[in-house]
């Protein structure tokens, strides 16, 4: 007998390819909520992943898994380390110890160029458009394997004209997506911040990567365009890819993200769904100190302001 339509617990959501949209989601359910904790499907895996400038510790990862087709949102204070832990991931900056696979391949020596060409693509916290080309010419350039690219097909254009068309057309149905259909012919540097938000990752998708990294995807949007924002990157993940964005607005990453990890001065402190991280003790002294709110007796207070002036009178004394 089929199954009632109206029963959630039977019914599974499908893309359009016919995947299980929702198992990926269904499965963190009996991951535990501590950092590094294993996922039952990671499309990428970090170990011992350390990078220093002079004597500063920036990223310290021990361990960590990202979850193949859902939203995971990594967050910190400023300074935690997170955009470091981006370029590191992408090939964009070497660490100075560790590795990390995307897809059980190793990329510790790959360029950044080859790993969007495997399949990981990200955007940029201030985007990166070229702005002297138009919107349609940005579009084409996000497109891997292009015959035209290269000297000796480029001289011949019917070996190369086909697949530009191809491009093309795949843009165009991007740019309507992205709402920028109109904006084709404009050039990319005439448009305003969100639109090169949208820009940069409606170019990311004319890769058709697995992993779209977002880099503070909301950073200097208006309010208008957020909403339309949010809507793209939950499309994302409906399309069956896997989606890893950084971002500060806790209400966009309750919204949107399925598994949260929090960063804290380099190292991976917490992980769980949104509002498990919310609650968690480790996250708020991430952000407010660890010593924030915290209850003392009169006693101890009296103690604090005797070493204080004991303190003060000592430095007093102290030959000039």
């Amino acid at each position: 007998m089929p199954a009632d339509a109206s029963d959630s617990t039977t019914v599974e959501v499908q893309n359009e390819t016919g995947v299980d949209i929702g198992a990926a989601r269904r499965a963190l359910g009996d991951v535990a909520h501590e950092p590094g904790s294993k996922k039952p499907d990671p499309i990428v895996v970090a170990d011992g992943v350390r990078r220093m400038f002079g004597g500063l510790i920036a990223v310290d990862v021990e361990h960590v898994e990202i979850q193949r087709g859902v939203i995971t949102a990594l967050i910190g204070p400023n300074g935690a380390g997170k955009t470091t832990f981006f370029n590191l991931l992408t090939g964009f900056d070497r660490p100075d110890a560790g590795e990390w696979s995307f897809n059980g391949t190793s990329l510790g020596k790959v360029p950044a160029y080859k790993v969007a060409r495997m399949g990981m693509v990200r955007t940029f916290q201030l985007t990166k458009v070229l702005s002297k080309l138009t919107v349609m010419e940005n579009m084409r350039v996000g497109a891997t394997g292009q015959k035209g690219e290269k000297l000796r097909s480029a001289m011949f254009a019917p070996l190369w004209r086909g697949q530009e068309n191809a491009n093309t057309e795949r843009a165009n149905g991007l740019l309507e997506r992205f709402l920028l259909i109109k904006k084709k012919d404009d050039f990319a540097g005439s448009l305003s911040g969100g639109q090169r938000k949208l820009l940069e990752m409606a170019r990311a998708l004319m890769a058709d990567p697995e992993l779209v990294m977002l880099d503070e995807p909301m950073a200097g949007v208006n309010p208008a365009l957020k909403q339309s924002l949010l809507g793209h990157v939950k499309s994302l993940r409906d399309e069956g890819r896997s989606v890893l964005f950084v971002e500060h607005d806790m209400d966009m990453v309750r919204d949107i993200s399925d598994w949260v990890i929090v960063m804290a001065q380099g190292k991976i402190v917490a992980e769980g769904p949104p509002d498990a991280v919310m609650a968690d003790q480790r996250v708020i002294d991430a952000y407010l100190g660890a010593h924030h709110d915290t209850d003392i007796s009169e006693e101890q207070e009296e103690q604090i302001l005797a070493a204080a002036e004991a303190e003060i009178a000592a430095k007093q004394e102290e030959p000039q």
